[in-house]
């Protein structure tokens, strides 16, 4: 695969796939810029070889064409900030704007195309749509790890129209990363998996129970697990379906001798809300009419023992519904306790996206930790052993 470091771009536009479905208030304000600084180093490099950059990227689900809410246009300004240019921005990705736009790019300037997604075409893959994309740059490049497991005409099928594909700092960076926690963990390797489904997990579960040493299991899956060990969860979330599914891990568990943690508390609420009456209890002692919300002090005290003898962790999903303050502090406690180990101990530490991603940053740790990554559901599908088109169409 070919990468940013050993590709000049000297007299090129660059058509750069990059990830700024980021989110935005109401006010239409950025209120998290991590994958916006997360694609710095790729367009400052394409731009100091002489190049310009072309950037396109999705925003949002829009459903039926182009709408105010989803316009990439409220991130013009943030971005001139960021790059020390303005910024031009095309009012549609395709069509006479945006190509006029590109051909009179020069270079060290950048241009930004609006919302791709503007157009069904896009995540359908469609080669015609795809191939008016690509005349708009000589060499296209690829910064979006985090739609890379879609084949969307913007993320893989461009790719048959160019010689020159390159791979992004992002892509690789995420690629390196995912690639030392899988074939070069040092040991103890601990996984932190969260989130409220099983069903959600399952794949890089079982994977991962032939690669760690510790599985420690937070978050509303958990209540699965109760329920598959007898246990009372109240109305806590849960998928009653899937209950055989969790006792076969706890029994793959024992059998690959992986040590599988679970909580052995939680703080439960009489309403799902952050107001809501609270009390802990027990692992399977929730009672009828409340819900567990987050782990109990005593899970906390476990987890932490557990990352802080970790060499390498892997942390996906949140403890508990840290949306709430009250509820927040399961999830506030593992992320200090895998900055710990990191800092303090010499642990490589990999975050993967999503919600785990938003917690850590949110608390201020993200360059506390060896790496957060920026694609969630592309990280765990990488793990999971699946081929990601996106990355398949830059190896081509």
């Amino acid at each position: 695969m070919q990468t940013v470091s050993n590709f000049n771009f000297a007299g090129k536009k660059a058509l750069v796939r990059v990830d700024f479905n980021v989110p935005l208030n109401e006010r239409f304000e950025i209120t998290d810029d991590t994958r916006i600084k997360a694609t710095i180093p790729t367009i400052q490099k394409i731009l100091s070889d002489g190049g310009s950059a072309i950037l396109m990227s999705h925003l949002g689900r829009p459903k039926d064409g182009p709408t105010e809410k989803y316009s990439l246009k409220h991130l013009v300004t943030p971005l001139s900030l960021v790059f020390g240019v303005k910024v031009k921005f095309a009012t549609d990705c395709i069509g006479e704007d945006a190509t006029a736009l590109a051909a009179d790019l020069q270079p060290g300037e950048i241009l930004l195309l609006e919302n791709l997604r503007f157009y069904k075409e896009e995540e359908k893959g469609d080669e015609a749509f795809a191939q008016k994309l690509a005349k708009l740059g000589n060499v296209w490049v690829n910064d979006a790890f985090g739609t890379a497991h879609r084949a969307h005409a913007s993320t893989a099928v461009m790719g048959k129209f160019f010689t020159d594909k390159v791979a992004g700092y992002v892509m690789q960076a995420e690629l390196d990363n995912a690639k030392k926690i899988l074939e070069y963990s040092e040991r103890p390797f601990t996984a932190i998996m969260g989130g409220s489904k099983i069903s959600d997990k399952i794949l890089i579960i079982e994977r991962l129970l032939d690669k760690v040493d510790n599985l420690i299991i937070g978050g509303g899956m958990t209540y699965t697990f109760s329920l598959a060990e007898g246990g009372k969860i109240g109305k806590s979330i849960s998928e009653p379906d899937k209950v055989e599914l969790a006792k076969s891990l706890i029994e793959k568990a024992k059998a690959k001798g992986v040590n599988l943690i679970m909580p052995v508390d939680n703080v439960c609420a009489d309403d799902f809300n952050n107001n809501a009456n609270r009390q802990t209890v027990s692992r399977g002692e929730i009672p009828d009419g409340w819900e567990g919300l987050d782990i109990g002090p005593e899970s906390v005290k476990l987890f932490q023992d557990v990352i802080a003898k970790s060499k390498t962790i892997l942390w996906n999903g949140p403890m508990g519904v840290f949306e709430f303050p009250n509820f927040a502090i399961g999830t506030n406690a593992i992320a200090d306790a895998v900055v710990k180990a990191t800092e303090e101990n010499g642990a490589f530490s990999l975050i993967g996206g999503g919600d785990s991603a938003s917690a850590v940053n949110n608390a201020g740790y993200g360059d506390r930790v060896s790496y957060v990554s920026t694609g969630g559901g592309a990280l765990l599908e990488y793990m999971e052993g699946k081929t990601l088109p996106g990355v398949a169409a830059l190896e081509a």
